[in-house]
């Protein structure tokens, strides 16, 4: 069990980061089925609607349980929210180009594309989120 523990205090935030990861999935491929399957939506204006819905989910939990990010005032969580916004705004434009290429035009299974589109981006905004939004301000001790 302290192995466990061990290991999870070691990757405590690619853990958490892909468990709320998986469940901000979950939430972007719900709401565009809703949107799209259920409502008869457009592909393109499903997948928008549903990558705004899954951004806000993503922004709470990003920030509260996987980096843990704690902001010293409004100007500091200005930035923090732009920055997180905008790269999310960026990788929900190449969802948007996937599932518009891969199912409008080569009508490709909406459901399969939106699953592949998803992996790519949560790669993509795990990037983005530990390098340019939650980056930590003081380099830890590694001892």
């Amino acid at each position: 069990m302290e192995k466990i523990k061990e290991i999870f205090k070691k990757y405590k935030e690619i853990i958490m980061y892909l468990i709320f990861g998986g469940l901000t999935t979950v939430v972007n491929i719900v709401a565009y089925f809703i949107l799209g399957r259920l409502l008869n939506i457009e592909t393109v204006i499903s997948t928008i609607a549903a990558q705004i819905i899954s951004i806000l989910f993503a922004y709470i939990t990003n920030k509260i349980f996987v980096f843990e990010s704690k902001t010293s005032g409004k100007k500091e969580l200005l930035r923090e929210m732009i920055s997180f916004f905008a790269c999310r705004a960026l990788s929900a434009v190449m969802d948007v180009v996937i599932m518009y290429i891969t199912v409008d035009l080569l009508h490709f299974n909406d459901i399969v594309m939106k699953i592949i589109s998803n992996i790519i981006v949560i790669i993509l905004n795990y990037v983005f989120s530990k390098i340019i939004i939650f980056k930590k301000k003081n380099v830890e001790n590694k001892n």
